[in-house]
């Protein structure tokens, strides 16, 4: 019985060590100390510093930081739930390996647990798992820091694993599984890919219902179902406390309705329907999956390709070298979505040679979350997302759905190979021209018949300019230049047709050796099986292993003490820093686009930062003023002016200066501009203009005397009865602590009640507000800003950041995390026991 257990477990240790060796030959840098240096990361780094500082010297959580957009919750930034235990067993399944070693063997991991639920040889598995993680869409992750993206996707097959289990009738180990992988999955906190999780799960359980449906067997499907049911409110559990913040947060983000009517046509009560659709992926484009450069591949320069540039004309090719290499139809790209050519060719051979109606599953969702992401280039479909489904219109760039066909064309490429395997030799040359050949032949005419036209008509079947260059071109025409744009796109075009077909014939070169090893085997009697797999292994590897390394490679890894501080102080952060007052804030106009610039956000309170979550009410503020006075600033400091013309502007900055920015950086290598206009971190005004609507207020903002004047939304007007306007001269108000969650007031000189306008952004969602310890209302101001009526006489003013949400939130999540940790003993236990101490008896 021992050896038989060894025997049985030895391609699952195996499988292991070699998960462990790919993800660490690969990332082999790591184990000289080095890290990747991803651009995310440092942005990241930037817009939490403030985060880690607080937790670092108090052992608490901010749960709000000032450091990007005036201020913003930091649950989408960076919070730690630690109630949530369930994070735990993310870093067993991932066995401590060095990142990004220990994400490579998650996907690989998680996508082998699902092929062996589904029956598949662990060798073969151990194939099938290496096929899925060598995406290039993944390594295209790594290279700029989407981990938490990537970490959701590896979690995807091991959800699944459980929901089948489920259907099965295996109900504990399958619910157990499906409540502990779903928990770790919302716990990664990239709620986008969840939701396209849940597309795929709901499409599965379709089909699932149906099936039971048809075969009457209703009591066993409500059964499945409710387990599936309960799994899932397990999974949410330990993730109440995440859940519910970010729930409350988003409706005042970006992604929640706004109160601005205008635009009405492009708005969707969430994120604004060209942003969501910003990155479509085109039709054509989508064969990328099977022709990695069908489009170019990455954006990046023409003159990068020395080769593709031989191919023009010599006197244009100076000019066509500055032009992209990608010609999709996205505003840019890092990388193509490759799956591998060979990997497309199984698929199809699957749909041919598997049985039943897991593919036709696999099919509906392959094809579906294709058509999704084709975005504005679908508008039909995509609009009804936005306007019928839930949530859909909370998520922007919509061709990252794709990580859903990316999960299942390997799966069903995998099936194939398992109907492949189980019959290898056994046919006569009738039995296999019947059974084997026509799919064979069909599937090769459909992947590799497909590219020897692509290869022989390129033009035919592709366009090899882009469309904004066509309608930058269209402009040089009507400028009388026809002739010689057509000459330039003839010889840009030629450029790319040759990248177009060297990656066309490098598909077609590993379909003919894949396809070819699958023939043999079938076809021969005496190849052995585990040959087979390992041969298939070194073709994935040998399609993928280099595209991936476009993204990753040696020379992406740096030292690790350059990945660790990646933003290094310039003259002008040392010259701010110098300045000792407890809050203000600073604009970096050097940047180019503040709002996509954190990393002044690692030494200072920002106007700007880096995050796709920035509160709905700032967005507009930025829309409607700060660009506008950022872009007035630039201006006139590009005409060198003197002192009065530059203080007379800053003067003007109305929306900068009641944000309270003291500092301007201008050059980074030269001290920044004291800002005289800023008016502090809170203020008493006499004028009070009351508004209709968010229309109104909005406009009002772009008109007024904010040292003088606060404008408040007239639901507010109750709070203000005790103000008469009366502004006392003496009266003053100063800011004598700051904590990014809690801020005191000292309030002197205060005869009659007093109308502070306070330079914080406004979110009731867990700020309250204090006076002499006695909690008070607040309202909003100025469209984002705080204000409040003071009362006669001295006083402390406190503002705190005290979200239910989390505290009760905590507790639940503690709770959930301990019901499954027991559930998955038991589980744990009863198949121990099953497997053991049952044979034992009937021995």
């Amino acid at each position: 019985m021992k050896n038989g257990l060894i025997k049985k477990m030895l391609p699952y240790a195996i499988a292991i060590i070699a998960f462990i060796a790919i993800s660490i030959f690969y990332f082999s840098p790591v184990l000289e100390g080095k890290k990747l240096n991803q651009s995310d990361i440092v942005q990241f780094k930037g817009s939490a510093k403030e985060i880690f500082d607080y937790r670092a010297a108090t052992g608490q959580e901010p749960l709000w930081t000032n450091s990007m957009f005036g201020g913003m919750p930091a649950y989408q930034i960076s919070t730690l739930y630690n109630s949530n235990v369930i994070p735990v067993f993310n870093r067993v399944f991932m066995l401590g390996l060095p990142h990004p070693a220990s994400i490579l063997f998650l996907l690989m991991i998680s996508f082998f647990l699902l092929l062996i639920v589904l029956r598949v040889n662990p060798w073969l598995a151990m194939t099938g798992a290496i096929a899925f993680a060598f995406s290039s869409y993944f390594f295209i992750a790594f290279e700029v820091g989407h981990n938490a993206k990537t970490i959701a996707v590896a979690y995807m097959p091991a959800v699944l694993a459980g929901v089948i289990l489920i259907f099965r009738g295996r109900y504990l180990l399958g619910g157990v599984l499906t409540a502990l992988f779903m928990a770790l999955e919302i716990s990664v906190n990239h709620i986008q890919m969840t939701y396209y999780l849940m597309i795929l799960l709901g499409i599965y359980g379709l089909v699932e219902m149906i099936r039971f449906i048809i075969r009457k067997e209703y009591m066993a499907f409500l059964k499945s179902a409710g387990i599936i049911m309960i799994a899932a409110i397990l999974a949410i559990g330990p993730n109440v406390a995440n859940l519910w913040t970010s729930f409350e947060y988003m409706q005042e983000t970006t992604r929640g309705r706004s109160e601005l009517t205008s635009d009405q046509s492009n708005k969707s009560g969430g994120l604004d329907r060209d942003y969501i659709t910003a990155w479509s992926y085109g039709k054509g484009e989508t064969f990328s999956l099977l022709i990695p450069d069908v489009k170019g591949g990455a954006s990046g320069r023409l003159g990068e390709n020395k080769e593709a540039m031989a191919q023009v004309d010599s006197r244009l090719r100076e000019s066509v070298a500055q032009q992209s290499q990608y010609w999709g139809e996205m505003p840019f790209t890092l990388g193509t979505v490759y799956v591998g050519s060979f990997v497309v060719f199984l698929f199809v051979l699957g749909m041919f040679l598997v049985k039943g109606r897991f593919k036709w599953i696999i099919l509906a969702v392959t094809v579906f979350t294709i058509m999704l992401s084709w975005g504005h280039n679908f508008k039909w479909l995509t609009d009804f997302f936005i306007d019928h489904v839930p949530f859909y219109n909370k998520f922007r760039s919509v061709s990252s759905i794709l990580v859903i066909a990316e999960f299942m064309l390997p799966l069903l490429a995998v099936l194939a190979l398992k109907e492949v395997s189980e019959h290898p030799g056994v046919f006569g040359i009738k039995e296999l021209k019947r059974r084997f050949m026509v799919p064979f032949l069909v599937s090769f005419a459909l992947t590799g018949g497909l590219l020897l036209l692509f290869l022989a008509m390129p033009k035919f079947f592709f366009d090899f300019t882009s469309g904004s260059e066509l309608s930058q071109f269209a402009q040089y025409r009507k400028q009388g230049s026809g002739a010689q744009v057509d000459q330039f796109i003839n010889a840009m075009e030629s450029a790319r047709i040759y990248i177009f077909r060297m990656s066309a014939w490098r598909s077609l070169l590993f379909i003919v050796l894949g396809g070819g090893l699958v023939f043999l085997y079938m076809y021969m009697k005496k190849m052995n099986k585990y040959v087979f797999f390992a041969a298939i292994a070194l073709i994935f590897l040998l399609d993928m292993v280099p595209i991936a390394k476009r993204y990753v490679n040696n020379k992406t890894f740096v030292a690790a003490k350059i990945a660790e501080t990646p933003i290094t102080k310039t003259v002008a952060d040392d010259a701010i820093l110098k300045d000792t007052t407890l809050d203000y804030r600073v604009l970096n106009i050097s940047s180019g686009n503040f709002t996509l610039d954190a990393t002044t956000s690692y030494f200072h309170k920002s106007i700007g930062g880096y995050h796709a979550a920035k509160l709905k009410r700032y967005q507009e503020l930025i829309e409607a003023r700060l660009m506008h006075e950022t872009d007035r600033l630039e201006k006139v400091l590009q005409n060198e002016p003197n002192d009065s013309i530059l203080i007379a502007t800053m003067y003007g900055l109305t929306s900068l200066n009641m944000l309270n920015t003291k500092y301007f950086i201008y050059n980074p290598g030269a001290p920044p501009l004291r800002n005289p206009a800023a008016l502090g971190n809170a203020w008493f005004v006499k004028n009070v203009k009351m508004v209709e609507s968010a229309d109104e207020e909005i406009k009002a903002v772009s008109n007024f005397v904010p040292a003088t004047t606060a404008i408040v939304d007239k639901r507010f007007e109750s709070q203000l009865s005790s103000f008469k306007g009366d502004k006392d001269p003496a009266s003053t108000i100063k800011l004598i602590t700051y904590q990014p969650n809690a801020l005191t007031y000292e309030v002197k000189g205060v005869k009659n009640p007093q109308l502070a306008v306070f330079s914080e952004i406004y979110y009731e969602e867990g700020w309250n507000a204090y006076i002499n310890g006695e909690k008070v209302p607040y309202f909003r101001a100025n469209y984002v800003l705080r204000g409040m009526v003071v009362p006669a006489g001295d006083s402390k003013i406190e503002f705190k950041f005290e979200p239910k949400s989390f505290v009760t939130g905590s507790a639940v999540s503690l709770a959930g995390s301990l019901i499954i940790i027991l559930m998955l003993l038991a589980a744990i236990g009863f198949e121990i026991k099953k497997a053991f101490f049952t044979k034992k008896t009937e021995a």
